[in-house]
């Protein structure tokens, strides 16, 4: 297939020299996060994370990689707080 042009954040953040954390702490600076597709929202972003992977748990309990996927899916939002465009 065709290659696709080098990515800018790659070369950013990809050797993690800014900022290195667990999952558990990312899911944590997701709170501090006014989530610009949902601000209106009362309750920590975090929050939204557990429900989907327990909404995917109770539809698909043999596939635990799936509820991981659920818990993980927004943390790519915490380059908000580093500057990156929402």
């Amino acid at each position: 297939g065709p290659q696709r042009p080098p990515c800018p954040q790659n070369a950013e953040y990809g050797s993690c020299s800014l900022r290195k954390m667990g999952a558990m702490e990312a899911l944590e600076l997701l709170d501090q996060l006014v989530d610009e597709s949902d601000p209106d929202v009362d309750f920590p972003n975090s929050y939204h994370a557990y429900q989907t992977a327990e909404g995917i748990r109770r539809a698909h309990p043999d596939k635990d990689w799936f509820h991981l996927v659920g818990l993980l899916h927004d943390l790519g939002k915490v380059l908000a707080l580093f500057g990156e465009p929402q």
